[in-house]
């Protein structure tokens, strides 16, 4: 007999299939469509595994993989919020921790309390993986939008001062990284996807 246990899990797993139609915007390459939210949680949790040398703390990377796969879920009901959307970003954070404390319960108790207390140090940067989870989150749309020629992009009108005012704490926490971010920033700007 199958277990109420593995029945709870099973619908947190089916339930969070609605995260690869959660879309953003990302691109991906060709401009075929824009990126889905688990499509971006997968790849800045392999980012993590691959830059973890230069963020100057030494940290749990698994801990971190772990946020970064939780941190977005939170999408199935909430939906993607723009980073630049000012207006839509004042409730974002509420309906955010409302949708959390929905799609964890779906979880037997001891794994929604620890996927929540996961995702709320994402949140909250509580922790040196919190901050590390942080960059890398904010470093990849900067990547992706250069890598893919991202069009989409290109009507929301950005600066490059607009990016870099969100995203210069990375600058602080992992100078080589925001270095290289800076340099894609400026060949995004030179390829017409931001404005200068």
């Amino acid at each position: 007999m199958i277990q109420e246990r593995l029945h709870k899990q099973m619908s947190f797993i089916r339930e969070i299939e609605k995260l690869k139609v959660v879309y953003r915007q990302n691109g991906t390459m060709g401009n075929k469509r824009q990126e889905n939210s688990a499509e971006h949680s997968w790849h800045i949790a392999m980012m993590a595994l691959v830059l973890q040398e230069y963020f100057p703390h030494k940290i749990d990377v698994f801990r971190v993989v772990k946020m970064l796969l939780l941190h977005d879920i939170v999408e199935v009901y909430a939906g993607d919020t723009f980073l630049y959307d000012d207006k839509k970003r004042l409730d974002a954070k509420k309906i955010e921790k409302e949708a959390a404390k929905k799609i964890f319960s779906l979880l037997p108790e001891e794994q929604a309390e620890d996927f929540y207390t996961s995702w709320l140090e994402f949140e909250e940067v509580t922790t040196k993986e919190a901050e590390f989870a942080k960059i890398l989150d904010n470093l990849q749309p900067i990547i992706n939008h250069y890598t893919t020629r991202n069009q989409n992009i290109i009507g929301k009108e950005l600066t490059k001062r607009q990016i870099a005012a969100k995203k210069s704490f990375i600058k602080e926490l992992a100078p080589e990284l925001w270095e290289y971010a800076d340099m894609i920033l400026d060949k995004s700007v030179e390829i017409g996807l931001y404005k200068a």
